[in-house]
């Protein structure tokens, strides 16, 4: 062995993949032991599947399965809403709360589903309107909500915000469950060709297509049976170019492999849609990871190359030990996601494989790269390095070595560790020696490798409960957790059988990106204005009004109608609250009426007691959405006030869901 000499490159590059003039969200300070730094991970409480994000006013709107109630008790239903983060690249999110609630109509929770930019207003709602396609249960009773058991069926919501904010479209179901017991995971796609809509649902053991012209009719046009590989869940159907030229759809699942010695992640096949039906390539499938952790995955296109290459990103935990992560117990959450990926399509001999590495955009949040240029290790060779969020990487090069790789959060004394590397058959990722979720046998996950070539390219991402392999141009990929305890941050490379050299050793560390939650600071679903809020006038013995508006959120708003109709006058203020995100949020209806042009009906956000941002009806019942950039004013103490003193036709305000987030 020979002595490792370390070269460190400092750049302070921060934030830089926020979009440029895009103002960058604050990571959030925290002392969680187990949070992850760099990957995504739920604010607090509980995450599972992803949604696909859409893209919207030039950033991705990305939704998630999100419990507010979770309690770690895997007996109890408590059950899930969709919960929005904005992202422009990818990698850095901003947490825009809940976007479409849960308990809003008789259908009680939301499941996994999928949302469309409805451009051409086929569903009605209005041109550019978010629309999902979304499981929940069918007028359950008290029972079946208790142990989420009602008939699975689904429903329409949509958004004329953006995506910011959703509200379902009725309590019927679009499509209706017909008698299966597992009818979930609408994944909605646009198939231009035939100008129409497809829809693939998840129906245990098999996948059926739906097909409509409007979101709203719907019909059966065909299925795909699989008994082979699982409960099928989380369907996948899209269009890709592979790198020579030609142009495939990939159909996928998510689903357990495990029967036939495979993986429980993503899997997938390549051939043709005719707008019915899928033809495939082939009748085995692909996976597009071989972890144990990569679940629940959802694929996007990129905007700016649709057909060229994808994202993806998945769930990285696994039903088997979902409940017992050591994050919920030390730190208050449970649900982080994968790296987001950039995915292409690649020609290998007569067949085409999915290829996948972590999106570029992550290199924009590197703050140091440790360059160690060429080790040559011949048995085990620790370090000078410690941590437990980076990137590694390296190529490496061996002649008669058998068994070539890495140790990972290694323990001091060395008895703790995941274990990263190839042999001469196989690549694998073993996290048998160090905190693994217990009582399972998932600890080494393998994919095929060719070691005679004496060449293998690794990129392995490091955080907190995670390990992420990316083997040579990631046509396999392992993705796992790993909870080593806290301390266990050491690193150590090792070959048996020959010595092996690791060229170009890089650790790239980079920027946290932790959340910082969003606020609300009303939402108008109580009986009175709100803990704090204060009234005067006619407001003074009133209370928010139950409503059923357009662009609504929930059952109730804040409309000064309520106070004796447009005569009414006075004004609803909100205790004083800190300014500690980007942005304030909220939706308006009601009068036009400006402030400074008395009688107004407006709101404002007072500062020193002084209006610093204002906003005012547009003569219309629907509920708009407005956005005030408050950049300026961070650290201020502040309150928002509902002004009434319009006595005439539309005098009065209609307001709801007044948030800040970044």
């Amino acid at each position: 062995m020979r002595a490792v000499v370390a070269a460190l490159a400092v750049s302070g590059v921060g934030l830089a993949g926020w979009a440029a003039g895009a103002p960058a969200p604050a990571a959030a300070t925290t002392d969680d032991e187990y949070r992850a730094q760099y990957h995504f991970t739920v604010p607090d409480h509980w995450k599972n599947d992803p949604q696909r994000p859409v893209f919207v006013d030039g950033k991705f709107h990305y939704y998630y399965l999100y419990n507010s109630d979770y309690d770690a008790d895997p007996t109890a239903n408590f059950g899930t809403a969709w919960r929005l983060a904005t992202s422009y690249d990818g990698v850095v999110f901003a947490d825009q709360g809940v976007a479409a609630p849960k308990r809003t109509n008789a259908n009680y929770d939301l499941w996994s589903g999928s949302a469309v930019v409805d451009t051409a207003n086929t569903a009605g709602f209005g041109a550019g309107a978010v629309v999902m396609l979304v499981t929940q249960m069918d007028h359950p009773t008290p029972a079946q909500q208790a142990n989420a058991s009602g008939p699975q069926a689904q429903f329409l919501w949509y958004s004329v915000d953006g995506g910011r904010t959703f509200r379902p479209s009725g309590e019927d179901p679009v499509i209706p469950n017909g008698g299966r017991a597992d009818f979930r995971d609408p994944k909605v796609v646009w198939d231009a060709e035939r100008g129409r809509w497809v829809a693939l649902i998840a129906e245990r053991d098999r996948v059926s297509f739906y097909t409509s012209s409007d979101l709203r009719h719907w019909v059966r046009a065909w299925e795909y049976v699989n008994a082979g590989i699982g409960t099928i869940e989380c369907p996948d159907l899209f269009r890709i170019r592979a790198d020579d030229g030609t142009v495939k759809w990939v159909f996928g699942v998510s689903a357990n492999g495990y029967a036939t010695n495979e993986p429980a992640t993503f899997a997938y096949w390549t051939g043709e849609f005719d707008g019915t039906s899928f033809a495939f390539d082939r009748s085995a499938p692909q996976w597009l990871d071989h972890g144990f952790d990569w679940y629940g995955a959802v694929t996007w296109e990129d905007p700016t190359a649709p057909l060229d290459r994808r994202y993806a990103v998945a769930w990285m935990n696994n039903w088997d030990y979902a409940h017992s992560t050591p994050t919920w117990a030390a730190d208050g959450f449970n649900g982080t996601d994968s790296i987001t990926r950039e995915v292409r399509l690649k020609r290998f001999g007569d067949s085409y494989s999915l290829v996948s590495q972590p999106a570029a955009a992550l290199a924009d949040i590197a703050t140091s790269r440790t360059a160690l240029g060429d080790v040559t290790v011949d048995g085990f060779l620790p370090l000078d390095y410690r941590g437990d969020a980076y990137q590694v990487e390296a190529e490496v090069t061996w002649q008669t070595a058998t068994n070539i790789g890495l140790q990972l959060r290694r323990s001091g004394d060395g008895t703790r560790h995941a274990d990263v590397g190839v042999t001469t058959d196989y690549a694998y990722l073993n996290r048998g020696q160090t905190g693994y979720p217990a009582g399972t046998w998932k600890t080494e996950s393998r994919t095929p490798f060719d070691g005679a070539a004496g060449t293998v390219h690794l990129r392995v991402l490091v955080d907190r409960t995670t390990v992420e392999v990316f083997v040579d141009d990631g046509r396999y990929v392992q993705s796992s957790q790993v909870f080593a305890p806290p301390g266990d941050d050491g690193i150590a490379l090792y070959s048996s059988g020959g010595p092996a050299t690791f060229h170009d050793l890089t650790i790239t560390e980079f920027g946290s990106v932790v959340q910082r939650p969003a606020r609300v600071i009303a939402d108008f679903e109580g009986t009175t204005w709100g803990t704090g809020w204060t009234a005067t006038g006619s407001f003074a013995v009133a209370g928010p009004t139950a409503a059923d508006l357009r662009g609504q959120v929930g059952g109730k708003v804040a409309d000064t109608f309520a106070g004796g109709g447009d005569a009414s006058t006075g004004t609803v203020t909100s205790p004083p609250f800190t300014i500690d995100r980007n942005f304030v949020h909220f939706l308006i209806g009601g009068g036009d009426h400006a402030l400074g042009v008395e009688p107004a009906t407006s709101v404002q956000l007072l500062v020193d007691g002084q209006p610093v941002r204002t906003a005012t009806g547009d003569d219309s019942p629907d509920l708009r959405p407005v956005e005030w950039d408050v950049r300026d004013l961070a650290g201020r103490t502040a309150q928002f006030q509902i002004l009434d003193d319009a006595t005439g036709p539309w005098g009065h305000l209609m307001v709801d869901q007044i948030m800040l987030s970044d």
